[in-house]
């Protein structure tokens, strides 16, 4: 599979499980529940093929222990920015790491940028800060702060499944790595919920479709996007597993009928989309 068929793929999945948990109340805590499928789903078999195909396993251990602490700190300070501002908001700045990924991954993991490619880096990190430029303002300040603390979980974590994948063949050994990701970062992130709510699990539930979805959806998309990493740079696939967010602001407008900023939210989703074409064309 070409790595931009697979990432269109890991696209319409990530869409899909958002759109689901868009719908469903805070107090259901989707993500937590949705990794929790997955792990039920995945991770007994995953696990088994990854321990048995993985190249260096001593790697591939240091790897997942980094990955699930900036995992669990991506979800709880993107938890706490959206108690502070709407998603349409918040995800956009949490997703503006493409740019620090690809400086990092130049001077530590080898990555290289053609002029192209650092062109569309940069363009797209610029449209998705403006997407979320009017966080700036009144009550949704306090969600600056936890939103950059996202950006940097993600920074991590991604430059860690790159180190990661070059020691996994298949894309079930790369499942198995994100199953063993995500177990890491559920246990902090239910142990994180339950000094803030005294409970060990949530109070409510998603509902069976939400979660059946979003169990399906979740960790198979992420590993697709893993997968590209062994030819691509860790940049190029985490910005262009961004044109979720093109998709979700045209339908934020279009079909949502979600008219603040519209006409803004449509020009800069317009220019990361153009970014993104930049990017694919560098690959």
């Amino acid at each position: 599979m070409s790595p931009i068929l697979a990432i269109l793929i890991a696209v319409g999945m990530h869409v899909t499980w958002k759109l689901l948990a868009r719908h469903t109340r805070p107090e259901a805590e989707f993500l937590w529940w949705a990794i929790a499928g997955h792990l039920l789903l995945f991770a007994p078999w995953t696990l088994v093929v990854m321990l048995k195909e993985a190249g260096d396993l001593m790697v591939v251990s240091a790897c997942i222990a980094v990955s699930s602490l900036a995992l669990f700190i991506y979800f709880a300070a993107l938890r706490t920015a959206y108690r502070h501002a709407p998603v349409a908001l918040v995800y956009p700045l949490a997703r503006s790491a493409p740019l620090l990924i690809a400086l990092f991954g130049v001077m530590f993991v080898g990555d290289r940028l053609s002029p192209l490619g650092w062109t569309g880096i940069i363009a797209s990190t610029v449209a998705i800060l403006l997407l979320g430029v009017s966080g700036r303002h009144g009550k949704a300040r306090g969600a600056l702060l936890p939103a950059g603390l996202a950006a940097c979980g993600t920074t991590v974590y991604s430059l860690a499944d790159k180190l990661a994948v070059a020691q996994l063949p298949t894309y079930q050994a790369q499942l198995g790595y994100v199953s063993g990701t995500y177990l890491g970062a559920w246990i902090m992130y239910t142990l994180w919920l339950q000094r803030r709510s005294g409970r060990w699990w949530p109070g409510e539930h998603p509902g069976a479709l939400p979660l059946l979805v979003g169990a399906l959806f979740i960790g198979s998309g992420y590993g697709l996007v893993i997968g590209t990493m062994r030819v691509l740079p860790a940049a190029y696939a985490v910005a262009l597993s961004n044109l979720g967010i093109v998709v979700a602001a045209f339908l934020s407008v279009f079909v949502f009928h979600e008219r603040e900023h519209a006409a803004q939210r449509l020009i800069w989703a317009t220019m990361l989309a153009g970014s993104l074409l930049l990017i694919a064309a560098a690959v």
